[in-house]
């Protein structure tokens, strides 16, 4: 039976020669289509769908882009998730990527016909955030940013440091194991509850290169403890480096406690890095600032060509940077009351198991620890959690005490009905 099932498998040739295949061959390529054929063809043989139906098995299965990424409505209600790709765009900064997929003056100046500086655009909209910047770079991301830094001011030197801020971030990695890979020695002080000035102070010397102020922001550290203030690490003889991480760019009353760019340039640090895709709301890029001579001496670096962004990133930086409010700050600040209005309106029309209930949300990606985000969620039968990750388009929404919550903080409001139309298909 097997064998008769196998001799009557179309060969893939002849699959791929079918007129319904030809769009699908312009839209997604041919080895991407062969491979979603032969699939099907294994199908077949394993008896799990009838000869007969292949063809029909292989437009079910073709993906509608040549990317293995699918799109998700992130109803966690974390903004920044990093599973799910941190930040997401603006839609101002989606179109602008979208323009520089093709050519563009990138490094040409139209009025001359001759080269021009590459991100010009988006170094002046950064500048232009951070007035107290004497200038400013953009490197691929925000560990990238922190390595060049490290790499530029103490190589072969001593970077004077902390115990208590020498952090691990997501996926085992180690910020010592990066600055130890620039070719810096690391020079602990302190400990790991306490840190005072007079630590730094005394750990100077000539082998010094420069003073690495990191911002732990994935955890905090209660009870007795002491770390030392920019403003107190300023002036101390050698470059004071500050990683606050999270890209906030000026202060936010919303999270009190998370560093920001613009203060750390006024309590005196000489250069500071973030990352561009967390509370910036950018694409993943890294952000130098700092002063003018020291950002010189990074970006004539060797290292820093290896670093440097591609005009996509550049293009949608930019807009991030110029347009309107992105998604990230919009989540931020979504008031309750409105949250609650949209979880109700789509708990009425599921009627059933459906709850509307309170839910906290979460900034995520390693930013503003323990700080919650009150808001409102939808509340259905555990179950529902696998079903609609499984769905099209992938709901993805968190599991709590035995019930799938999907919170609207992250959700756009034009995709209520989306996600109401993706619950309804579970049920």
């Amino acid at each position: 039976m097997l064998a008769d099932r196998r001799r009557f498998v179309p060969a893939t040739d002849t699959v791929l020669n079918s007129p319904q295949l030809r769009e699908p061959l312009i839209r997604l390529g041919r080895p991407l289509v062969r491979s979603v054929v032969r699939a099907s063809q294994e199908r077949v043989r394993g008896g799990t769908v009838d000869p007969d139906a292949l063809l029909e098995d292989v437009l079910g299965h073709l993906p509608a882009h040549a990317s293995t990424l699918h799109a998700v409505i992130n109803a966690t209600g974390v903004i920044l998730h990093t599973n799910l790709g941190r930040a997401p765009l603006s839609a101002a900064a989606r179109d602008a990527l979208v323009a520089a997929t093709g050519y563009v003056d990138v490094e040409f100046d139209l009025a001359s016909g001759t080269r021009a500086a590459r991100g010009r655009g988006v170094l002046a909209a950064l500048r232009a955030a951070l007035p107290d910047a004497g200038d400013v770079l953009v490197v691929n991301n925000g560990a990238a940013a922190l390595l060049l830094a490290v790499t530029t001011l103490a190589q072969g030197a001593e970077v004077v440091w902390s115990r208590g801020e020498m952090v691990e971030i997501g996926d085992g990695f180690r910020l010592p194991d990066l600055v130890a890979s620039a070719g810096a020695r690391i020079r602990e002080v302190g400990t790991t509850n306490r840190t005072v000035r007079q630590d730094y102070a005394a750990a100077l010397g000539p082998s010094s290169g420069c003073i690495l102020k990191v911002h732990p922001s994935n955890f905090t550290i209660d009870g007795f403890t002491a770390s030392v203030p920019v403003t107190d690490l300023a002036g101390l003889g050698v470059p004071l480096l500050v990683d606050i991480g999270s890209g906030l760019l000026a202060p936010d009353a919303l999270l009190p406690g998370e560093p920001d760019v613009t203060t750390m340039l006024r309590d005196g640090a000489d250069i500071v890095t973030a990352s561009g895709d967390k509370l910036l709301g950018g694409p993943q890029a890294g952000i130098v600032a700092g002063r003018a001579n020291l950002i010189a001496r990074l970006r004539r670096h060797p290292m820093a060509r290896a670093l440097r962004v591609d005009k996509l990133t550049l293009a949608a930086l930019e807009a991030t940077l110029t347009g309107p409010q992105n998604p990230t700050t919009a989540g931020l600040h979504a008031d309750a009351s409105w949250l609650r209005g949209r979880v109700e309106a789509i708990v009425s029309r599921l009627g059933g198991e459906a709850q509307t209930v309170p839910c906290d949300g979460a900034v995520g990606g390693g930013s503003a620890p323990g700080i919650a985000l009150p808001g409102w969620a939808v509340s259905l039968p555990e179950e529902y959690a696998d079903r609609l990750r499984a769905g099209d388009p992938a709901v993805v929404g968190r599991v709590d005490h035995g019930r799938c919550l999907l919170d609207l903080r992250c959700v756009p409001a034009d995709c209520d009905a989306t996600l109401l139309a993706a619950v309804l298909a579970c049920t």
